[in-house]
């Protein structure tokens, strides 16, 4: 069929159903919604025979859903109603909750069923649940949706007559005084749902060391106290505030400025600059003594007798020049023991998205900042790929993009769930790439498929790139049973009798391939472009960059081709 996407934004779930439904050979096309008038005149142009929203802050025009059947992606279950739902989910701590795919109408989520799928919300922030299991019952159902759409046979459920049971509940728009945090009152329960309700968008809107700010994410400390609303520390760019009965982590703030520009998310360290008073700095364990443990920290290792295991989870997947810093002094820290598999991730959301371009964004010189971050992620990179006494495993449990994919292009295998969705491409921030992407992208899929990755810059679903050689295997199996399936499989790896000898032919490999083109060489020729595009005032990376973090329509005739 031709499918026409709409979405307000081509999010993660908008990309993951581009993929799927291209896998399954429909005809797919994405149409940004904002504008009514281009949107009929794509319809008219594409003539498509299905509208499917995945993501949609607008109504769809009468003028369109009278006409065409269009379905509504809606994350709640049958019956819920209203733009906040996993919002006021998350906030009430719902555990059992859905996904339904709807017929536009008149009335908002109010159209027929055309399918629908149930999900969990374990305790983690809205954006992982989103991206995670909200996107796994998403995906069921839209397919589903399409499925019987296609057959011609297939009469959805009203929401209203003898065959419906749900409850029907509409409920408006979660506003910033229904969010506000009472930190003299609040427990960090409370605390934490309030801030993982939010914490991609909008935010929750308090007052800090003078100034008002989008708290955005949370994470719970067992040991530090204070009094109420006190700031107690400092960790990995991320601030401790205490609460009634203890205290959360919060790691990004956003500058709310009323009249003016939209902030950006930024960590919250760095976003409160010389406003922040004197903390104490309380690193994490990068080994904590027992299982992992209830101390929050982005980088964790442990062993499992020959396996060791770098889990790293920077927020947005974004690695700052400082995350690339900390993430290389943890990974040679990991090369120190005595292990023959390293998995490098095996968390449950993003892997890696690469440069942090909001940091860059808010330095005060970009393009140098741009240069020392794609540097530092270079030496990541470098470190993994010079690895020959070891097996190294990228486990990516959640989606990545850019370097973050061309990281795990540097371990021996990569593994990942079959709800990923990758994208290894540079060209739609009008950027060349680094990462030794010359050297390990046509390593893997051959130098035409690599060649057609990064000019189309089209998202790849998890079974595409396995079928392409791009990823080694594809586990099938929920987000948080990611870290133990990987664990498991990498423990089998390492007990193999063939490893010691995969060991040995790597070593000989990597020593082959640097006589015929020394790695310096690939970093050399994708430093040397990106070094242009980073320091030419008119390169379209600054224009797109800044769009991009601003979450601002691209300039009109920003080129993309790096």
């Amino acid at each position: 069929m031709r499918i026409l996407l709409l979405a307000s934004a081509f999010n993660s779930l908008s990309q993951r159903l581009h993929a799927e439904l291209r896998d399954r050979s429909h005809s797919v096309n994405v149409q940004l919604a904002g504008d009514d008038e281009e949107l009929l005149d794509a319809v008219r142009r594409l003539k498509p025979d299905l509208l499917l929203a995945p993501m949609l802050r607008t109504a769809i025009p009468r003028e369109l859903w009278s006409q065409l059947t269009c379905l509504i992606v809606h994350p709640g279950p049958p019956g819920d109603r209203g733009p906040s739902s996993l919002d006021r989910a998350i906030r009430e701590g719902r555990t059992e909750w859905g996904v339904t795919v709807l017929q536009a109408e008149a009335e908002m989520d109010a159209g027929p069923v055309w399918a629908w799928a149930p999900c969990r919300l374990p305790g983690y922030g809205k954006s992982d649940l989103y991206r995670n299991e909200v996107s796994d019952a998403a995906v069921a159902a839209a397919l589903l949706a399409v499925e019987r759409f296609a057959s011609g046979t297939y009469a959805p459920q009203p929401q209203s007559g003898p065959g419906w049971s749900a409850t029907v509940r509409t409920r408006p728009a979660l506003r910033q005084q229904e969010r506000r945090i009472d930190w003299a009152a609040d427990s960090t329960e409370t605390v934490l749902r309030g801030l993982r309700a939010a914490d991609s968008r909008p935010g929750v809107l308090d007052e800090l060391c003078g100034g008002t700010w989008y708290l955005h994410g949370g994470h719970r400390e067992p040991v530090l106290r204070g009094c109420p609303g006190e700031l107690l520390a400092t960790r990995a760019g991320a601030l401790c505030r205490a609460t009634t009965d203890g205290a959360v982590w919060i790691p990004e703030l956003r500058r709310h400025t009323p009249g003016g520009p939209a902030g950006i998310k930024l960590p919250a360290v760095t976003a409160l600059g010389g406003l922040l008073p004197a903390l104490p700095e309380l690193a994490a364990p990068l080994m904590p003594e027992g299982e992992d443990g209830p101390v929050w920290s982005d980088l964790r290792y442990r062993e499992d007798g020959p396996v060791g295991f770098l889990r790293f989870s920077f927020p947005g997947g974004a690695m700052s020049t400082g995350h690339c810093r900390r993430l290389l002094a943890a990974y040679r820290f990991a090369l120190a023991r005595p292990t023959s598999v390293l998995v490098l991730g095996g968390g449950r959301d993003f892997f890696s998205n690469g440069i942090h371009l909001n940091v860059i964004e808010a330095a005060a010189d970009p393009a140098v900042e741009s240069w020392d971050n794609i540097t530092a992620m270079d030496e990541v990179v470098d470190a993994v790929l010079t690895t020959t006494d070891r097996l190294v495993v990228a486990a990516v449990g959640g989606n990545a993009a850019a370097g973050g994919v061309m990281l795990a292009l540097a371990a021996d295998e990569v593994w990942c769930r079959g709800g990923s969705v990758l994208n290894p491409h540079y060209r739609l921030m009008g950027l060349h790439g680094s990462e030794y992407w010359t050297y390990t992208l046509p390593r893997r899929v051959g130098a035409a498929t690599a060649e057609r990755l990064t000019r189309q810059a089209l998202p790849v679903s998890a079974a595409t790139a396995e079928r392409i050689g791009l990823v080694d295997r594809v586990l099938a199996c929920g987000p948080e049973e990611f870290g133990p399936a990987a664990a498991h499989l990498a423990g089998l790896l390492a007990a193999s009798p063939t490893t010691q000898r995969r060991i040995a032919a790597k070593k000989a490999a990597r020593e082959a391939d640097e006589r015929t083109k020394p790695l310096d060489a690939y970093r050399e020729e994708e430093l040397a472009v990106m070094h242009r595009q980073f320091f030419t005032p008119e390169s379209p990376y600054h224009a797109l960059r800044s769009a991009f973090v601003r979450k601002r329509p691209v300039p009109t005739g920003t080129a993309t081709r790096s």
